[in-house]
C-alpha cells in the first residue's frame, strides 16, 4: 500500500500556550484558510483523551480541504482518530516499533538534528524528516544549538527523504531555510502566536513560493 505523501510547505505545528489568544481551533482554521498545507498537533501535557477530542475537532476542519493532520508522539491518539500522519523525535517510540502500530498506509515523520541521528533514518520506515533547530526558538526549551541555513544544507543533502525545517522559522527567515533545501517550514510561534494568524499563515506561504521559484 502507498502511504500518503504530506505537503510540508507550510506545515502548522501546534502549541497550546500560544494559541490560548485566539483558541486552537481557531486558529488552526485561520492557518488553514491562509494556506497550512498540514497541521501538526502537538501537546506535551494534555492526556490522550483531551487529545483524541482536539484531534477530531481539527478533523472537521482540515478533511474537506484536503489538509493533513498529523499527531505528534501520541501513537494511541493517531491511531484512535484515523490520523493522517504521526510524527516522532529520536527520544520518543523507535520509528521501526512506530510503524509496527500505525500500520503501512500512516505516514511517518521523524524529527533530526545531527549527522548521527541522519544516518539512521531508514527511508523504508520514515516518510519525511523534521531537520532543526534551523534558528534559536523559545517554543522548545530542550533544543539543540540552532544549525544555521550552513549547516543545515550540508545535512539535508545527505537525507533521501523530503526535509522539512524547523526551529525559529517566521517571516524574516522562511526563505532561508528553502534556499538551503527544506521541502517546507514546520512554524509554531509565527502562526501560533501571531495578532493575524491566518495573515501571518498567507505571508508565508508567499514567501515559500517565492524563494521556490528563485
Amino acid at each position: 500500500m502507498t502511504r500518503r505523501a504530506i505537503d510540508l510547505s507550510v506545515y502548522l505545528v501546534t502549541d497550546p500556550v500560544l494559541a490560548r489568544r485566539h483558541g486552537l481551533i481557531e486558529t488552526v482554521r485561520a492557518a488553514v484558510a491562509g494556506g497550512a498545507t498540514a497541521v501538526q498537533l502537538r501537546d506535551k501535557h494534555a492526556g490522550d483523551a483531551a487529545m483524541v477530542e482536539q484531534a477530531r475537532a481539527i478533523q472537521t476542519i482540515v478533511r474537506p480541504l484536503g489538509v493533513p493532520l498529523v499527531i505528534n508522539d501520541r501513537v494511541e491518539v493517531a491511531i484512535a482518530v484515523g490520523a493522517d500522519a504521526l510524527h516522532i523525535g529520536q527520544d520518543d517510540l523507535a520509528p521501526r516499533l512506530a510503524r509496527e502500530r500505525i500500520g503501512p498506509t500512516m505516514a511517518l515523520g521523524l524529527s533530526a538534528g545531527d549527522e548521527q541521528e541522519i544516518l539512521t533514518v531508514d527511508p523504508a520506515i520514515v516518510d519525511h524528516v523534521g531537520m532543526g533547530p534551523f534558528a534559536a526558538t523559545s517554543t522548545k526549551p530542550d533544543a539543540s544549538a540552532p544549525l544555521g541555513a550552513t549547516r543545515f544544507a550540508a545535512l539535508r543533502a545527505r537525507v533521501p527523504l523530503p526535509v522539512v525545517a524547523i526551529g525559529g522559522i517566521g517571516a524574516a527567515n522562511a526563505a532561508d531555510a528553502i534556499r538551503a533545501g527544506a521541502d517546507g517550514i514546520a512554524v509554531v510561534s509565527a502562526i501560533c502566536g501571531a495578532d493575524d494568524p491566518e495573515a501571518a499563515t498567507r505571508r508565508l506561504a508567499d514567501i515559500v513560493r517565492r524563494a521556490r521559484a528563485r
